[in-house]
């Protein structure tokens, strides 16, 4: 890997992760809190833990591909959740998704042109009373219309 391909942790995960070295179930803690750290796991990071914790790159991108937590894309700086749990579903969630593609040309997994805004659909945020449930950047909506959602972004915007 050249240096210009090379992801540079903070001084306090580099010591994160020689603390889980040696411990038992170390690479999804030391994932969590890389992506914790840079916002999703890239190739420079895989490839740097990778070298940290002595582990192939395979395993890396076995696990990081396996758990759906883990995303292999920089989210947009507000990052926009629509919970799909069962009572956020039945109560309007893909409606709500809908109308975001409609205000931000942006579907699931996508990130709009400009880095602004990322949309996932999630499965549960634990606010199923206030479905349909929508988050920006972990601040939480509820009971979201889609005729309230250009107010929304616009808080963002």
């Amino acid at each position: 890997m050249s240096d210009a391909n090379k992801v540079t942790f903070s001084p306090q995960l580099v010591t994160f992760i020689k603390e889980w070295k040696s411990k038992p179930g170390n690479l999804i803690m030391v994932l969590h809190k890389v992506q914790q750290e840079i916002g999703y796991i890239s190739r420079e990071a895989a490839d740097e833990v990778a070298q940290m914790l002595d582990v192939p790159l395979a395993t890396i991108w076995g696990v990081v591909t396996f758990y759906h937590f883990f995303k292999l894309t920089k989210p947009g700086k507000h990052n926009i959740q629509v919970c799909m749990g069962t009572a956020c579903y039945l109560k309007g969630g893909q409606a709500i998704i809908d109308e975001l593609d409609k205000q931000l040309k942006l579907q699931v997994g996508e990130v709009t042109k400009d880095g602004n805004f990322s949309l996932e659909a999630v499965r549960c945020v634990g606010c199923c009373g206030l479905a349909p449930v929508m988050t920006v950047g972990g601040e939480v909506f509820g009971k979201v219309t889609k005729d309230q959602v250009a107010g929304i972004i616009a808080k963002f915007s």
